[in-house]
Order: structure tokens, then sequence, then C-alpha cells
């Protein structure tokens, strides 16, 4: 795997999107100065500051548990500003589809292992923040595939999920990827990257059969080897790459 660009280059790139179309988020948290020992990120309160890059986890209803894998964005945070130079809040914000700042957060984040359901009045919301353009990264963790499925064609009428081609930008914009990585087992079946296209930008990436977020989360959660968690860090970083400058 090799990076595509340089740490500068990336930095003045997004620093100049951020500045353009960054959230208001109010709060944060400042990061440790170099040589400092860097705090426990899921221990840090989850408000953004809105000079650096962050991200938003989709709270939804039907009973399935939204909030898994917590260590898996912090992390992915923490690996972004590290890979590419650009500053990032410590943690995530937590965001429903109908709260007045969604429209706040360009990237959103989508997991869970159970059902996911939402209103017609949060169909709406979602798809009007996507068609806008915002983005959705939604990460099956094992159990959520047909809810979330039936959810995207609520979200979006008459269409469906597609493959995305491997030729995509998302897996060749940070780094050079065959797809997305297989970190655990689940069903046995292949990863695949999955999405729904506006014209030719991807608005929604699903993740499946892969299990990302649980290879971003801290070393001791579940074990898995190095290289495998690096995998699962490089396509994150891509996907947030991708999204954030298209």
């Amino acid at each position: 795997m090799r990076d595509r660009c340089t740490a500068t280059g990336t930095a003045v790139v997004l620093a100049v999107l951020l500045a353009l179309c960054a959230a208001r988020q109010a709060g944060g948290q400042e990061r440790p100065t170099a040589g400092g020992e860097a705090p426990h990120r899921r221990a840090q309160a989850a408000s953004l500051d809105g000079a650096r890059l962050g991200v938003c986890r989709l709270k939804y209803g039907g009973g399935g548990d939204w909030y898994s894998d917590p260590s898996s964005l912090p992390n992915l945070l923490d690996e972004f500003e590290r890979r590419t130079g650009v500053p990032a809040a410590a943690s995530d914000r937590t965001i429903e589809p109908l709260s007045p700042e969604l429209f706040e957060c360009p990237f959103i984040y989508l997991t869970g292992h159970g059902n996911v359901a939402m209103s017609a009045e949060e169909h709406d919301r979602i798809r009007e923040h996507l068609l806008a353009g915002g983005f959705l990264w939604a990460d099956d963790n094992y159990g959520m595939d047909a809810s979330f499925r039936r959810e995207v064609a609520r979200i979006f009428p008459g269409r469906e999920l597609e493959p995305v081609p491997f030729g995509h930008p998302i897996y060749h914009c940070f780094y050079d990827l065959d797809g997305p990585p297989k970190i655990h087992e689940h069903d046995g079946k292949p990863p695949e990257g999955l999405g729904v296209f506006d014209g030719e930008r991807l608005v929604l990436f699903y993740t499946y059969e892969s299990d990302i977020g649980d290879g971003l989360e801290d070393a001791d959660v579940h074990g898995d080897p190095a290289e495998v968690r690096e995998l699962a860090v490089q396509m994150a970083v891509n996907i947030l790459y991708y999204a954030l400058t298209r």
C-alpha cells in the first residue's frame, strides 16, 4: 500500500475545504502538545472544536446499538490527523436525524448489530442532507444488514445500493486499496463496498461483511493483528478523505 498524497498537500486541500464548509461545532477538547502524553480519547467529551475536523455518529431508532465500537471514531480522528496533518477533534459527536445540527455534520457514521429504524420525516431529512452535500458511511457491525437496506430503500425510493467499483476514488484517494478489507469473518462472505450515487458523487457508502469499525477499536478490544487493524485504518482514512474532498 502506498500513500498517494504528501501530508502537506493533503493538509492544504482539506484545510481549504474545512474553512469553506466546516460545521459551527461549539466546545471541544484541546489535543496534547507535541511530546505530551495523549489522554485516552474515549474518556474525552464528545463535543467538537469548530476549528478541527469532526465526524458525527448517527443515533437512530429501532433498538439497534448505534453506540457500538465507542473507540473507533476517536481512533480514526487521531489517525487521520497523524497521517494527513489536518487537525481533528478529540472525539465524535452524536447526532439524531431530526436534530437542528444535522446539516452541520458533513460526515455521518452509522453502525450497529441490530435493528435500524427511522420515521418518514427522518428519511426525508437524511435524504435532504445527503443530496445537499453530506455524506453517510454505514459500517455493518454484524446484524444490521437487512434493516439498513430497508431504510436505504425508504431514504432513496426507487434506488438500490449498488457495488462501488474497485477503481472508484474512495479506494485510491489517499491509499491504494483493492476494496474493503476483511476484518472479521461474520458469515464468511467476501467484503463489499456498496453505495448510493447522486450523479457521479457517492453520497452513501456501506461496508458489508467487513467490520471496519471493529478494526478501528483499541487494540485490546478484539485482539486483531496489527496488519489487519492497519487495513481498517487505511480504508477509513480513505472514506473520510473522499467524503471531505468531493
